[in-house]
């Protein structure tokens, strides 16, 4: 069973190994993540030029709104100020810069009544990042730019955590991901192609939608099954997710159970240490694909 702590002072280390037994945390806004939905605040009004980035859908060509994103999320994932303003958060929750490592910030949207469900905007089916070749030991933040509602947020699936779930992981590459099917992603406006890992079962409707303040926090294991909402608010909503691991995890291999994933490669190359912004050690990068390849074999 998840537990759900609310603004929870528990310390780092405990915190990610009950985070690896299925719990979640939920954190109120900071003054660094504030800072920070500021900051993306501040591109998307600039990118919407003058319109309500959360109900410019209505207005604008779906074609239109996608180029949109297409030039936006990138400014936002890569500039300076995003990491900037993450290694200070993490500073504020208590976390080891010298040891924490994270991926860059993304910027997200759900638009709503399914104007643009794919490619820059695509909706998640239910899903683990486990299956998309992130390690067990990955901790997910995400935290929402503007209000949001039950309707427009996303889904957890508790009840998924240690129960295997037929789906499609085994089919997944990641080195052939990045590659090829992300940097197509603006060219799915209509539909999305791309094979990527998802259910192959029916699954139990039962879900956990949790609400928090813009800025405020929900941190979760990679390994919890989760979706993107149907977004039925009538607004276009804008979070914020990114994730992190702690070497001393990815050395251990100190981690939530792999119950059903199946598939090569691995994200380690993707994360810099808080501190420096130096990468994962390659030799890390290798044992965890070698791993994942022998799994299979």
């Amino acid at each position: 069973m998840s537990v759900i702590l609310a603004n929870s002072r528990i310390n780092d280390d405990a915190r990610r190994q009950m985070i690896f037994k299925g719990d979640v945390f939920l954190y109120s806004a900071t003054p660094a993540s504030t800072k920070l939905i500021e900051f993306a605040r501040e591109l998307i009004e600039e990118a919407f030029e003058g319109r309500d980035p959360r109900t410019a859908q209505h207005e604008m060509p779906v074609e239109e709104f996608a180029a949109l994103l297409a030039d936006l999320k990138p400014r936002f994932i890569h500039h300076p100020t995003s990491k900037k303003i993450l290694v200070a958060l993490m500073d504020e929750l208590g976390m080891a810069l010298d040891k924490t490592y994270f991926d860059v910030p993304r910027l997200r949207t759900s638009t709503a009544d399914h104007y643009l469900d794919s490619g820059i905007s695509y909706a998640y089916h239910a899903h683990r990042d486990c299956w998309y070749a992130a390690p067990f030991c990955q901790v997910n933040w995400w935290m929402p730019v503007y209000e949001v509602v039950p309707e427009n947020v996303f889904a957890l699936h508790p009840q998924y955590f240690d129960r295997p779930i037929r789906n499609g992981s085994g089919r997944y590459d990641y080195a052939e991901w990045t590659a090829v099917g992300r940097p197509t992603a603006a060219q799915h406006i209509y539909s999305d192609s791309r094979d990527q890992p998802k259910p192959e079962e029916a699954l139990d409707p039962d879900e956990l939608r949790l609400v928090p303040e813009p800025g405020g926090m929900l941190l979760f294991s990679g390994a919890h099954l989760h979706s993107t909402v149907a977004n039925t608010s009538g607004t276009t909503r804008f979070s914020i997710d990114f994730r992190t691991v702690h070497i001393d995890d990815v050395r251990s291999r100190a981690a939530a159970p792999n119950v059903d994933a199946a598939c090569r490669g691995t994200t380690l190359r993707d994360f810099y240490r808080a501190d420096d912004l130096t990468r994962i050690p390659e030799e890390l990068a290798a044992e965890y694909e070698a791993e994942a390849l022998a799994t299979l074999t």
